[in-house]
């Protein structure tokens, strides 16, 4: 039997020093998904000969990328929230900055058919790329947590030497509790939030080996959609006249006492979809960018309680 996804995990923990996996201070990592793995280019001969057989095939850079969805709760991806916004948590704020961070995620197979050995992927020097959350009527709030990476290891046993932080209890958030302020005021006729971050990493090669340097950054864009009821046309004519506007969103879990909160202090809209899809009600679907804000110098800051 092969090993099984549902008894595998993840555990990760911080490096101190950027594709160095650490021994000690690893926590597992509820996820329900992942997509991690190591990939290489292929480097070939263009001989030309009369019987058309290549000669001539070599590995080349070796890359690591995937993504790892999950769904939101508190604590559990604050160190990932970090990485993605290249800052640490200041009085429980987090803002856009440039301070990478990078961590070790171990892949664990822990059963396959009887007597068959423990499997081990680890993969280091682990960034966060970007981000996509998505927020629906009836639904946990959803993350997919895009990463790149510096090298894979597989291994029959584990890198650590001391028990991993267990999982924690936390409940995920949802849609039933939290808040969406547009424009100082709140709206309650929201039916779907989709945000989307970008550090745009990329992975930097040299001469001489095929494993990566730390990876080059671009800029943190952050853009998105906010769909709401149609009923007026307060948003729409924020597109088009090209109104600065602001947006916050607030999440929760069922115990309403754990509130992470997305402010974005100046966004554009870029477009405003009313399509008819049928009978029932209609849908205006609004694009936007968040853009640099003086006051609270950043595009996008993310307000957590109870750490």
């Amino acid at each position: 039997m092969s090993f099984q996804g549902s008894r595998s995990g993840l555990a990760i923990a911080t490096e101190t020093t950027y594709g160095t996996s650490p021994t000690t201070g690893y926590s597992f990592l509820p996820f329900g998904t992942h997509s991690l793995d190591l990939t290489k280019t292929m480097v070939e001969g263009n001989d030309i000969r009369p019987d058309r057989m290549p000669r001539y095939l070599r590995h080349g850079n070796r890359n690591v990328a995937g993504s790892i969805n999950a769904q939101l709760r508190k604590l559990d991806f604050d160190s990932l929230f970090e990485s993605l916004f290249m800052s640490s948590f200041s009085s429980n704020i987090l803002k856009v900055g440039n301070a990478q961070k990078y961590f070790s995620i171990e892949d664990q197979a822990l059963d396959g058919s009887a007597g068959a050995t423990k499997q081990y992927r680890l993969f280091k020097g682990m960034a966060v790329s970007g981000m996509n959350l998505s927020m629906a009527p009836d639904q946990p709030v959803n993350a997919r947590f895009n990463l790149v990476g510096r090298d894979l290891a597989q291994a029959s046993t584990s890198i650590q030497t001391a028990t991993p932080t267990t999982y924690s209890t936390n409940p995920p958030f949802d849609s039933f509790n939290g808040s969406v302020t547009e424009g100082g005021s709140a709206i309650t006729n929201v039916t779907a939030i989709d945000l989307t971050m970008s550090n745009d990493l990329t992975n930097a090669y040299s001469i001489g080996s095929n494993i990566a340097s730390e990876p080059e950054y671009g800029m943190m864009t952050v853009t998105g959609t906010l769909t709401v009821r149609y009923t007026d046309s307060t948003l729409i004519n924020k597109f088009l006249a090209e109104t600065a506007s602001t947006l916050t969103f607030e999440i929760d879990d069922q115990t309403n006492a754990n509130p992470y909160t997305f402010s974005l202090p100046n966004i554009r809209y870029t477009g405003a979809a009313v399509p008819i899809a049928g009978t029932k009600g209609r849908l205006v679907t609004l694009p936007f960018t968040a853009l640099y804000d003086a006051t609270t110098v950043t595009n996008i800051q993310l307000t957590r309680t109870n750490p």
